[in-house]
């Protein structure tokens, strides 16, 4: 260790050691000890070199990107910023916007089996029926009729003894996870524990509610409980958000066994589980957190990938008794779904048509699957006829990133590995690709035949 500002010394404090920490970079950024464009070590190494935990120093880091020190780039690092940030730190947006004459297999589409027809029906005869109140504010019961639908949707036992007064509904499945996190965090510094691979509407959700997300491994039955304890053990944490039944970007599903371990540990450590299963598509009989532990467990799912993302509806089965927390969330943030919305969506589902939607759906997205499983099929895959796109692992000579651009410089779009990965977070030498059924088939073949090819021929210049 050395004697300047930076790092310091641990060897005779009283004081928190993250407070010793970002008042030792305050210091050593003000004074120019570590100048503009200074690369930071990464969490763990900089733990490791002064005998502290990756949870003090990441929690001091995030400090520092709060008060405009420095700034983080994932994938890259984190460096020593110009100075005060004036705005947040904005992210790559959630929604990929493409050219028309690019391939956008970066997101995953919901495919298009009649919904602007059927949704277009459904509006005409809302509108020549009498009695919609389409003037005022939502109210607390206005929903009603929505969420008993939703009941109806979910199924008996899917998540447990369920109710209307269990469900609150929200815009899509992004709003209801940062609802219901704002349900179940507390404290100055609350701390999200996650998959250390997964949707990266994560860290926007804790970058929004200033919280720390901590990543916690993976094997082939899902995250692992021994590594879950651990993370709990060093950072704490309120709330663990999880998707057991179909991960992007690795499409892995936990075992029943899996889920009851990690449900035994939230009991133990008072965490509650926050379950999204917006990619599940089809029906499923493994039980979701909220059947295995309902006093401690939400269910966040949408009509999103089943029947329409341009509805935004989706909702929360909420832990046992704690539904009046997450309607006071919904009620003081924006009153409530618009009352259009709720009609549209209430006739969907009990009509039947919403079923009909999912079952096609379901039925294009396994067509789509098997083609692609066909031509990618001799590469490192894992994939499900029922889940919306491939995890491939990419073969030596390639990178995720170096992949990636070599598909964008075909008008290819897909994901590294990399921006699956949270801040400081490792990231596999993979890419998924997403099945977009709203790209002409001949072309979506045409684009994995290319990536194919590719892989075939990894370029000289990587080193291996």
């Amino acid at each position: 260790m050395t004697d300047t500002i930076w790092p310091p010394d641990f060897a005779n404090i009283s004081e928190s050691k993250y407070i010793v920490l970002i008042q030792s970079l305050r210091a050593a950024v003000r004074s120019g000890e570590l100048s503009v464009g200074f690369k930071l070590p990464p969490v763990r190494e900089l733990a490791w070199q002064l005998g502290i935990t990756p949870g003090t120093v990441a929690r001091a880091y995030k400090m520092a990107v709060e008060e405009g020190l420095v700034e983080t780039t994932v994938g890259r690092g984190t460096f020593v910023s110009e100075g005060e940030r004036a705005e947040p730190v904005v992210e790559e947006s959630l929604v990929s916007v493409y050219q028309d004459t690019d391939l956008n297999m970066r997101g995953v589409k919901v495919p298009e089996v009649g919904q602007d027809a059927s949704i277009r029906q459904i509006m005409r005869q809302l509108g020549g029926e009498i009695g919609q109140n389409y003037v005022d504010c939502p109210t607390p019961d206005s929903d009603l009729a929505a969420r008993q639908a939703v009941v109806d949707w979910i199924g008996p036992d899917r998540v447990g003894r369920l109710s209307a007064d269990d469900i609150v509904l929200g815009l899509g499945a992004q709003h209801s996870v940062i609802m219901t996190l704002q349900a179940c965090l507390y404290g100055p510094n609350p701390v999200i524990l996650t998959e250390d691979l997964g949707y990266p509407g994560i860290r926007h959700a804790a970058r929004l509610l200033r919280a720390q997300a901590v990543g916690v491994k993976m094997d082939q039955d899902g995250m692992r409980p021994d590594l879950l304890e651990e993370a709990l053990r060093q950072h704490g944490g309120q709330a663990l958000v999880t998707v057991a039944e179909t991960h992007s970007p690795t499409t892995i599903r936990a075992s029943e066994t899996r889920r009851q371990e990690i449900a035994e540990i939230a009991r133990r450590y008072q965490l509650q589980i926050i379950e999204d299963d917006c990619y599940c598509v089809c029906r499923t009989d493994r039980p979701t957190y909220r059947a295995i532990v309902p006093e401690r467990a939400w269910y966040v799912s949408s009509l999103t990938k089943s029947v329409s993302a341009a509805v935004r509806f989706g909702y929360v089965a909420c832990a046992t008794g704690k539904a009046s927390v997450a309607r006071q969330v919904a009620q003081s943030t924006f009153y409530g779904l618009p009352t259009p919305i709720l009609d549209l969506c209430t006739e969907l589902l009990t009509s039947g048509e919403a079923e009909r939607l999912r079952r096609l759906t379901s039925a294009k997205t396994e067509e789509l699957v098997k083609i692609a499983v066909n031509i990618l099929g001799k590469w490192d895959i894992r994939w499900r006829k029922e889940v919306p796109f491939i995890w491939l692992r990419l073969p030596q000579g390639w990178r995720g990133s170096t992949f990636t651009a070599a598909c964008a410089a075909e008008k290819i779009g897909i994901k590294s590995a990399d921006e699956f990965a949270l801040q400081d977070g490792q990231a596999p030498n993979a890419v998924r690709i997403g099945i977009n059924p709203q790209i002409p088939q001949a072309e979506f073949e045409r684009a994995l035949r290319r990536m194919s090819e590719m892989l075939e021929n990894p370029p000289n210049s990587v080193d291996v």
